[in-house]
Order: structure tokens, then C-alpha cells, then sequence
């Protein structure tokens, strides 16, 4: 089966980066008839920007411009699709970071909403980020079931918190999609052994989708790096710089043989995670 992560550059222009994915999709090598799962990064219609702006696109699942934009593009394209993150309204004056995944006709098979939020300093451009002040966290993990197995879906600061991963796996998850938008500074320290460790610990593939370059005049820089990481550790594609995709072929007789030979999963003493109210 054929899994596709699309690096991308997104900024504020909803339009251009909506232009971008299409074109991107259009030219999409397609190895054979096979289903395809795409996996878009974090924030790939609207990044960075002032909250009013997050809160302008804002949508519910009833009634969302860029949900309906992106399912659009799976139906368009025939691709099942991990669709980034777009600010969906939450009860307060924030929104939640929702990542939705979508089948080939552009029905929703599953949504989640980003847990762990980027309130950190870093020693870049930007320095402070305060995701908190825009966002709400989600309160739920999320798989779903698809052609390619069970899917777990996780976003971007999620990978430094290895109960979402056990959770996911404990769920039933044989492949887990982080649409993503490492800094460059905390990218370059920690993206790819954080997903190698992930994908280990887990014995789950790892899609990590990531933003690349500088962004809004460059006043943000990402690290990209897209990569796919087998349930072994090892990383068997990746697209460290520029834009477009990163592939692989998985097959998933891999996850099942590496589970049987260590299984580390019956080998837990610890209880399950559980998340915190």
C-alpha cells in the first residue's frame, strides 16, 4: 500500500495554499490502482497569522469552509487523506487544532483534536509561542479504521508525550499520521529521533507530515524533514528540504511479525495511560 506525506511552505493565503495541495495531488505519483493515503501537515491552509484570523475559518462539523475544501480535494483526487489541521470553533473564544481524516469520496471517517498545546520559549525569531491563547485542547485519541490498517492520529507537540503513542497503540493503531510544524531549532534537535523512538516503542509506522522553510515574510521557519519511519525505527523515506511528497509502499505483515518476535506490549507492567480530566 502506498502512503504519500506532502511537505509544504503554508502562510496566511487560505486560496494559494488551497492552489498549492490541489496542484501538488494533481501531480501525485500513483504506483499502481491501490488505495492512497496522504497525509497533509499541520496548519496547511492557514499558518500563523493573528488569532481573529483562526477565528474567521473557524468551523463546526456541520458547517466548516476548509473541512469542506479538503474533502473536496480527497473526493477530486480519489486519495483517502490525513487532512492537516484547520481551526475548528470550540465552546470558549478559542478553537481546537482538528486534524480530520477523510476516504477517497470525501466522507469523514474520523476527527481529532490536537491534546498537548505549544506554550514554550525557543531560541529562534518568534521565541514565545502561546498555542493556549488561540487554541483548546482536544480530549480524546482518535483510530480509525482504513484499507491501510487502524490509524492513529496525532499532531505535532503530541510526539514529546509517549502516553498519546501507548494509547494509540493499546487502541489498536498500526500506523500513526502526525501532521506537524517543527520549529527549525527544536526540529533539527529532536523531530527525527522523537519519531524513530515513537515508532519503536509503539512498533507502529510513523507519517510525520511537516511544514518546510520560512513562512509569513519570514517571520516563522520550520524544520521539515518528512518522514516515514517503519515499526523498527527505521526511516524509509524522507524529504529533508524544499516541497512536495515523500513515499513509501508499508505493508503491514511487517508490524504483525515485529509485534510476535517482541512483543513489549504483554510485557508492560505499568498500567494504561489514562487521560487527565
Amino acid at each position: 500500500m502506498q502512503i504519500s506525506l506532502l511537505q509544504c511552505q503554508s502562510s496566511r493565503d487560505v486560496q494559494a495554499n488551497l492552489a498549492f495541495i490541489n496542484a501538488q495531488l494533481n501531480l501525485l505519483p500513483r504506483q499502481s490502482s491501490q488505495p492512497q493515503l496522504v497525509v497533509l501537515p499541520e496548519c496547511s491552509l492557514l499558518f500563523g497569522g493573528h488569532e481573529s484570523q483562526q477565528l474567521q475559518y473557524a468551523g463546526t462539523d456541520d458547517n466548516g469552509e476548509l473541512k469542506q475544501a479538503l474533502a473536496d480535494l480527497a473526493q477530486k483526487h480519489q486519495v483517502y487523506m490525513v487532512a492537516g489541521t484547520i481551526p475548528m470553533r470550540a465552546d470558549d473564544h478559542r478553537v481546537y487544532s482538528r486534524s480530520y481524516l477523510f476516504n477517497d469520496s470525501g466522507e469523514t471517517l474520523g476527527s481529532y483534536d490536537k491534546l498537548h498545546l505549544f506554550d514554550v520559549e525557543v531560541a529562534d525569531g518568534t521565541k514565545t509561542y502561546r498555542e493556549s491563547d488561540t487554541f483548546h485542547p482536544g480530549s480524546r485519541i482518535t483510530v480509525v479504521d482504513t484499507p491501510f490498517g487502524k490509524v492513529g492520529l496525532a499532531i505535532c507537540y503530541d510526539i514529546r508525550f509517549p502516553d498519546v503513542f501507548r494509547a494509540l497503540r493499546l487502541a489498536g493503531a498500526d500506523i500513526i499520521a502526525l501532521p506537524s510544524a517543527f520549529t527549525k531549532v527544536t526540529g533539527a534537535a529532536h523531530w527525527q529521533v522523537l519519531l524513530q523512538a515513537r515508532a519503536i516503542e509503539t512498533q507502529c509506522y510513523l507519517l510525520g507530515a511537516g511544514q518546510w522553510g520560512q513562512h509569513n515574510e519570514g517571520s516563522r521557519e520550520t524544520w521539515g524533514h518528512s518522514m516515514i519511519v517503519d515499526p523498527w525505527g527505521k526511516v524509509i523515506a524522507e524529504l529533508p528540504e524544499g516541497l512536495g511528497w515523500v513515499q513509501a509502499e508499508i505493508d503491514l505483515k511487517q508490524v504483525t511479525e515485529i509485534r510476535q518476535q517482541m512483543p513489549v506490549l504483554g510485557h508492560n507492567r505499568f498500567i494504561a495511560p489514562a487521560l487527565a480530566k
